[in-house]
This record gives C-alpha cells, sequence and structure tokens, in this order.
C-alpha cells in the first residue's frame, strides 16, 4: 500500500496513520471477505483465466476507500493499478522472506548435523 498510493493517485492526506489503517483494513478484508468473493466469482475467474482476480483486488481496494474517510481511491482504473501494484510487491516480499526462511532452515539444519558429528 506504502508504494501503491503514490505511484497510482491514491489520497490518504499525507497522514502515515490513516495509510496504516487502510492496509490493516485491507489485510482484513482480503483474509475474510475475498475468500468468499473468490468461490463465488469461480466461474467468472475460470472464464476470464484469472483475470477476474484482479477485479476483485480492485474492488475491495475501492471498498477500503469506502469505509475509510481518510482514504481515497478516486476511480475504478486506480484502484485496479493499484491493486496490480500491491500484489507485485506483496509477491516480491513473499518471495524474498521465503528464500531468507530457506537460508537460514539449512544453517540450522547443518549447524545441528556438524554438532551430532554426522557432518
Amino acid at each position: 500500500m506504502f508504494v501503491a498510493a503514490p505511484i497510482v493517485g491514491i489520497n490518504y492526506g499525507d497522514r502515515l496513520g490513516c495509510l496504516l489503517g487502510a492496509s490493516l483494513l485491507l489485510g482484513i478484508i482480503n483474509a475474510f471477505i475475498r475468500p468468499i468473493l473468490l468461490l463465488l466469482s469461480l466461474p467468472l475467474i475460470l472464464v476470464a483465466l484469472g483475470l477476474f482476480i484482479l477485479i476483485i483486488n480492485a474492488l475491495m481496494l475501492k471498498f477500503v476507500g469506502e469505509i475509510m474517510p481518510c482514504f481515497e481511491v478516486p476511480g475504478f482504473w486506480r484502484a485496479f493499478f493499484g491493486a496490480i501494484i500491491i500484489s507485485i510487491v506483496s509477491w516480491l516480499l513473499s518471495a524474498f522472506f521465503r528464500a531468507a526462511m530457506d537460508v537460514s532452515t539449512c544453517s540450522r539444519i547443518i549447524a545441528k548435523l556438524s554438532v551430532c558429528g554426522a557432518a
């Protein structure tokens, strides 16, 4: 959200608290409402080869803008491109942290093996 807001023109009143609150609310909505919407729109997702998921993500971002008065998403297309940017940044961060966890896990296994005398 921190990356997408300035790029696509989402207005949050230059208040960090508003952006943090919107990020938290988007996370909660994505955890509870988005799975239901994905299940209900499964036929559209299959017909559109998964591209309808981008529309659902944009609607979730627009919904957060409707709930929070300090967070304004000025149109569907800004929500659409903002959702794409948020998805890309989320994917990159999860890939980075997954790789970091894999390296630390391997290091612990090697350390345990060397302590046991197996290495």
